[in-house]
């Protein structure tokens, strides 16, 4: 008991600064599952030696950022918001998620009245807590997630000009982007697959409580690391089992609404329905955070399972994005008025 204890100041220490969705390994594995998952005909330079571990390195940035002192930038939804998206929040602002806006900043004026409008379901807002003004969101991560797919499939898009009409540097520069956008949109698609960035509960069971579930403040932390190191999971091992990406569908709904971010609340949807049977676990024991407790087969088979989750998705992202990508007209037409000037000058 006295070891459970110690351990359960610790990350209590730990999560009061900030909360993070699987530790940098994690992400790193989330980043390489969701590469292994990309078929044959994929871009060929995102398999390449350094390509790999870039955008693998890359799955740990916005934590990295949310180290940095800067206020401005932990308000920014890239450092704390876009990790996370508390859908019991939106519920209890009186928003639909099967009606949810696409667009960000409508949604910030649509919940910001919902929030107004029904106080009596939100507590109150500790000031000398919310320095960087954050604290009265619910999170935007499918926003975020959804934005990044633009700028993937902008990226797949002026790539296909540049090898047409562009030079060796230009087309370096446009893969070197992709890149950088694959790996940091993996980090908020990997959150996503941590079943307690999509909830109140996110820090141990808060409010009505009939099911008598852990209000431990250290199980955010030891489901996003603790456990994994413990298990001694990685890509390796559940490289077997990833199953070849799916593009997710961007054609047009019928009720107008952006199939991206539909697929993306989709999968949010399906991961905070794992929130419970998490909470199950570790009432159960089965999450084996006591120092002497074994692995539990259970628990292991959640936790890679919500790893495969967020890779396989991952790739489905990224897949559609290159296949749906469009020729970037107006870099195309810049570019062949450039090679018409350059002949005009020889």
């Amino acid at each position: 008991m006295k070891s459970r204890f110690l351990l359960a100041l610790g990350f209590a220490l730990l999560v009061s600064t900030a909360l993070r969705a699987w530790d940098y390994h994690g992400h790193r594995t989330v980043n390489q599952l969701a590469l292994k998952s990309l078929p044959a005909d994929f871009p060929a330079f995102v398999r390449e030696a350094g390509a790999i571990e870039r955008v693998s390195f890359l799955g740990g940035e916005p934590d990295r950022w949310r180290n940095a002192p800067d206020l401005t930038l932990k308000h920014s939804g890239g450092s704390w918001t876009d990790h996370f998206c508390d859908l019991e929040q939106l519920t209890d602002a009186g928003l639909d998620l099967a009606t949810l806006t696409s667009f960000r900043f409508d949604f910030v004026v649509q919940f910001a009245a919902g929030r107004a409008a029904n106080a009596d379901k939100f507590p109150a807002v500790d000031v000398a807590k919310n320095a960087d003004h954050t604290r009265e969101w619910p999170g935007f991560a499918p926003w975020a997630i959804t934005e990044y797919f633009g700028r993937l499939r902008s990226g797949f898009g002026y790539l296909k000009v540049l090898e047409e009409l562009g030079t060796a540097e230009e087309i370096a520069n446009a893969k070197a982007n992709l890149l950088y956008v694959m790996g940091v949109m993996g980090h908020y698609v990997g959150d996503c697959a941590q079943p307690l960035h999509t909830t109140n509960h996110y820090n141990g069971w808060v409010g009505d409580n009939p099911n008598g579930y852990s209000k431990w403040p250290g199980i955010h932390s030891w489901v996003d690391g603790g456990f994994v190191a413990k298990a001694g999971i990685t890509f390796g091992g559940l490289a077997p089992r990833v199953t070849p990406a799916s593009a997710i569908s961007v054609a047009p709904r019928e009720d107008g609404r952006d199939p991206m971010f539909v697929a993306v609340v989709d999968y949010l949807i399906a991961q905070h329905q794992q929130v419970e049977p998490l909470y199950q676990l570790e009432k159960a024991g089965k999450l084996s955070h006591g120092r002497d407790e074994a692995i539990v087969p259970e628990g292991r088979a959640f936790i890679e399972g919500q790893l495969l989750k967020g890779g396989q998705m991952l790739g489905a992202i990224w897949l559609a994005a290159w296949k749906n990508a469009v020729p970037d007209t107006y870099l195309r037409a810049q570019l062949v008025k450039r090679q018409v000037e350059a002949q005009k000058a020889k």
